[in-house]
């Protein structure tokens, strides 16, 4: 298996689980990020706060009371591709909204991931727009058990070089121009396969999207990001599937992974940021490390979160697929903690 020059390629492990509703904790106020210099990078004197807080400046999933569409985009290679869409109650207002893409793992579905990450009560809570796009499989208009192509993997979307970056490009580009989407603050989320498209993203659309923020995956492809994308990256250390020192995963997609380490180390050096790995540890919970990367071009931050004992299951969330992807760590809410690393990236 071929690596690029200096960054590793990526896998993919297959997941998925089906339901769930966001597991959620008290919130204290988000720090304030520090003002940028003249060259476009933090401000050197400022420190980073000594303890992580994973759900600050965010407030705990509400009842999604907004709107669910589906649609549809014909892409140039010849496929028609789908996604689900939920627009929150408060788009009503006229404002512009961020935008956040999910991306499913391995073998599930837009609206499967809609139900296991609980992002539309996250959304509904905190005034954001979520799309839930569909990879593929080898059935033309088959609706699950569906892949993306984030470089070496996953079959069949790899295998087929479907152009899943693309396709996100198009579906950004028409959500700009349907809803009421802020372009500076467009974000792309995802779970294993899909965190490994997320990383892929980032390294091929970076003029598109401000930060990414993944759970369980790794780089795919050689990375050269047009302009600095911020990461959040968080991983189980009993993650099987892609496990946190490299090697073969417990999954069928039969992939030699990189340590999973390795993703966000590489983009915080082509961030160029200056300062870290700070390590900061959550005082609710031990389990919980974090080391975040800081002055980094353009504002931009790496953050990268391990926590003991958590598997490759989505965190905080119920699954029907433990036998695949192990007992999701009930301690730390995934989507949330995502959320809450995008809101206070500040936009270029």
């Amino acid at each position: 298996m071929k690596r690029g020059a200096w960054l590793l390629l990526g896998a993919c492990a297959l997941l998925l689980a089906a339901c769930s509703g966001p597991s959620g904790s008290g919130s204290s106020a988000s720090p304030t990020p520090s003002d940028s210099t003249i060259d476009g990078t933090t401000d050197p004197t400022d420190a980073s706060p000594p303890t992580y807080d994973p759900y600050a400046g965010t407030l705990p999933a509400a009842d999604p009371g907004g709107q669910v569409q589906t649609g549809s985009i014909a892409t140039p290679d010849g496929r028609v591709r789908t996604y689900r869409l939920y627009v929150p109650a408060s788009a009503a207002s006229g404002a512009r909204l961020p935008l956040l893409v999910a991306l499913h793992g391995g073998l599930g579905w837009g609206a499967q991931f809609a139900a296991n990450s609980g992002f539309d009560g996250l959304a509904e809570a905190n005034r954001f727009i979520v799309a839930y796009p569909d990879g593929t499989n080898n059935r033309p208009g088959d609706t699950r058990l569906l892949t993306w192509n984030g470089g070496i993997c996953c079959r069949p979307a790899s295998e087929q070089q479907v152009d899943d970056v693309g396709f996100l490009r198009l579906l950004i580009d028409r959500l700009e121009t349907e809803q009421p989407v802020d372009p500076t603050r467009v974000f792309v989320a995802g779970h294993s396969n899909g965190a490994i498209l997320a990383y892929r993203v980032a390294c091929e659309l970076g003029d598109r999207i401000l930060a990414i923020g993944v759970q369980s995956g790794v780089v795919g492809v050689p990375c050269h990001p047009t302009r600095p994308v911020s990461v959040f990256h968080l991983h189980g250390l009993a993650d099987a599937n892609i496990p946190i020192d490299g090697g073969r995963g417990s999954g069928p997609s039969g992939v030699e992974f990189p340590s999973p380490r390795e993703a966000p180390a590489a983009l915080a050096e082509l961030d160029g940021c200056r300062s870290g790995p700070v390590e900061q540890l959550d005082p609710g919970d031990p389990a919980v490390v974090s080391q975040l990367w800081s002055r980094c071009a353009q504002g931009a931050e790496v953050r990268f979160v391990t926590v003991a004992g958590a598997s490759h299951a989505w965190m905080g969330h119920p699954t029907s697929a433990k036998d695949l992807v192990g007992e999701p760590y009930a301690g730390f809410d995934a989507s949330r903690a995502i959320w809450s690393f995008l809101a206070g990236v500040r936009p270029r």
